[in-house]
């Protein structure tokens, strides 16, 4: 990655300048910087997919916003990591006055994929159990803290030790180490039934075994890949126990949809409500984005990352 000087883009028709206040960092920009992320970017590009900052100009048609309204957003072709990014205007999300835009950056990546695939996706319901892996990342906690709230039993996984106690204090039940059979626990803890839904953002390393570890009619949602891609043929997984799989990615869901705007508001309320914590572990400045996935890719991070552009709020 290179930090370079150039003219700052323009709004189009039916988009929005940003100047950006903070840039969240997520494992998808290790991803595009890597050139393994599975949907198309182009290349040279600026990484950055969530970001948060006030309205800095509006392109022909846009009416429903204000220059200086505090927003965040996802940005669908990245741009984050920069002092100005361009946005569609119908994928800005408008902020409650008293929101930080520190919070505003780490919030809508993470939290908005962990409640779209556990209740729009997955359609988890009061009494499911479910098998959550990476759980002491981002999405792995906003998914226990959504799913506790929601009235599901969690258990996890983690794969560098000391990320277990945060998903249990958030109120995960059990939560299995790299040392650990996931499969074994997993039976023991639901007599021999296996979990109700999957979240798998690893790939390689655990997806394949977790069909072992889902009941009849299970439900497997993989939204990632960090450990690289997992086996091709997902059909020999699926018909032992007639289970179903969705392979996730937030940038499919229409903002504006029902499904959309529901997640929206059911995670601002969370936050603001302060029963959805987002962990912000450490902010970067925009010269040491490096050190930031650096860090990441360290999988030592319990929470989140954060770029600060123009820090404020």
């Amino acid at each position: 990655m290179q930090l370079e000087e150039c003219a700052p883009p323009t709004p189009g028709p039916g988009e929005v300048a940003i100047d950006v206040a903070y840039c969240g960092c997520n494992w998808a920009d290790i991803m595009v910087r890597e050139n393994s992320y599975p949907h198309p970017t182009h290349y040279p590009t600026v990484p950055g997919c969530e970001v948060s900052g006030r309205i800095r100009a509006l392109g022909a048609g846009v009416s429903h916003l204000q220059i200086g309204q505090p927003v965040a957003a996802c940005p669908p072709a990245d741009g984050g990591y920069a002092e100005v990014c361009i946005v569609p205007s119908d994928q800005i999300i408008a902020l409650p006055p008293d929101m930080p835009l520190l919070l505003a950056a780490a919030f809508p990546v993470q939290a908005l994929t962990a409640q779209i695939m556990l209740r729009g996706i997955a359609r988890a319901e009061a009494g499911y159990t479910i098998l959550v892996h990476a759980i002491g990342g981002g999405v792995g906690l906003c998914l226990t803290q959504l799913a506790v709230k929601a009235g599901c039993r969690v258990i996890g996984t983690v794969g560098t030790p000391g990320k277990e106690q945060r998903p249990l204090e958030l109120g995960a039940e059990r939560v299995i180490g790299r040392g650990d059979d996931f499969v074994a626990v997993v039976h023991t803890l639901t007599g021999g039934k296996g979990v109700d839904i999957v979240f798998d953002s690893v790939g390689a390393e655990t997806l394949d075994r977790s069909f072992d570890a889902l009941r009849t009619l299970g439900h497997i949602v993989s939204y990632g890949e960090a450990s690289g891609r997992p086996f091709a043929n997902i059909w020999e997984r699926l018909v032992p126990k007639s289970a179903t799989f969705s392979r996730f990615h937030l940038g499919h869901i229409v903002p504006g949809s029902a499904l959309w705007d529901d997640a929206v508001a059911h995670v601002l309320a969370g936050l603001r409500a302060q029963w959805l914590k987002i962990f912000i572990e450490e902010v970067y400045p925009l010269d040491r984005a490096a050190d930031m996935q650096a860090r990441l890719e360290s999988r030592t991070v319990a929470g989140k990352l954060v770029l600060s552009v123009r820090g404020e709020g």
